[in-house]
């Protein structure tokens, strides 16, 4: 696994999700031993602190869309940070806060990866597809619809966060553990051939086939960016998160993603979203997350040598 330089952003906010609480995320993994656990994993380690962002105001969707403009005020928030962190080649890693932050950390790390001529590759792992426009969310919740801004299918104001629209090509992305999908949005994936491994998929040829898939054309050239939504995992194991579905990925299968993703030697940023803490136990879904992600930068049982 190779040294990286890593900074830590918080974004303490929930103006994207349908449930409150997950603004004290990026606190609760402070508090489990992120960074801690991040410098005795990499080394060199820097906590940014929490970016200061609106409120959430709890309104009603309007046009399709609940608190438009406080998500896009985040969105550029976060842009802004991850963009800074990658030019400075340092990895950036981002705590939610709710899903609907992605939108301006990958939109950051898509225009990073024009700026320095590599290749992209999005590994969001998440119960739900997050494919939702405002004609076709039954909530108005945003955080239901980054992949589909991120891929050009959404308003200017999250659209074009990074300057250009689409921020990625949908080539670019890969949906992994999806298990929780609105009726309407699962023809709207069909017609765009957004690839996607649900549990299914993953139940029917294993972890380990369906990551080799997903991560098909990664090499040195390769920016490969994580993320990671707490409900990605079965409700069993991360009970902390605000909208849990059953039927996700147990421990050793979220851990062999990980370990499976540092092997890779290309990862270059990380979001660890949706975690919420008024739904966890003793914070042992925010401990969770810290263990997957030590695994992520390169802990593991034995010293294990890549065949290149």
């Amino acid at each position: 696994m190779k040294h990286h330089s890593v900074s830590i952003i918080g974004a303490p906010t929930d103006v994207g999700a349908s449930v409150r609480g997950t603004n004290m995320g990026p606190d609760a993994l402070r508090v489990a031993g992120l960074v801690e656990a991040l410098v005795r994993t990499v080394g060199d380690v820097v906590d940014r602190g929490n970016l200061n962002g609106p409120l959430n105001p709890v309104l009603d969707a309007r046009e399709g869309y609940r608190h438009l403009p406080e998500v896009a005020a985040w969105s550029r928030l976060v842009y802004a940070a991850v963009h800074d962190e990658l030019a400075a080649a340092r990895l950036p890693i981002l705590l939610g806060g709710d899903h609907s932050l992605a939108i301006g950390s990958i939109s950051a790390v898509a225009r990073w990866c024009r700026q320095s001529a590599k290749k992209l590759r999005v590994l969001w792992l998440d119960a739900h597809a997050d494919f939702n426009t405002a004609a076709l969310t039954p909530t108005g919740n945003v955080h239901g619809m980054p992949v589909a801004c991120l891929c050009g299918y959404g308003p200017e104001e999250l659209t074009r966060i990074g300057g250009d629209a689409p921020a990625m090509r949908r080539e670019d992305i890969r949906l992994v553990g999806i298990r929780s999908v609105d009726d309407a949005e699962k023809h709207f994936l069909r017609e765009t051939r957004i690839e996607v491994y649900d549990m299914r998929c993953i139940d029917e040829i294993g972890m380990r086939q369906t990551l080799e898939r997903a991560l098909t054309g990664v090499d040195s050239d390769t920016h490969l960016h994580v993320s990671l939504d707490m409900d990605f995992l079965d409700p069993d194991i991360a009970r902390g998160v605000g909208t849990p579905v059953r039927g996700g990925p147990t421990y050793r299968e979220s851990q062999l993603c990980m370990e499976m993703f540092a092997d890779t030697g290309c990862l270059g940023s990380l979001d660890l979203v949706e975690l919420n803490p008024a739904f966890d136990h003793r914070n042992t879904t925010a401990e969770l997350a810290v263990d997957l992600v030590e695994s992520l930068f390169g802990k593991s049982t034995l010293i294990r040598v890549r065949d290149d």
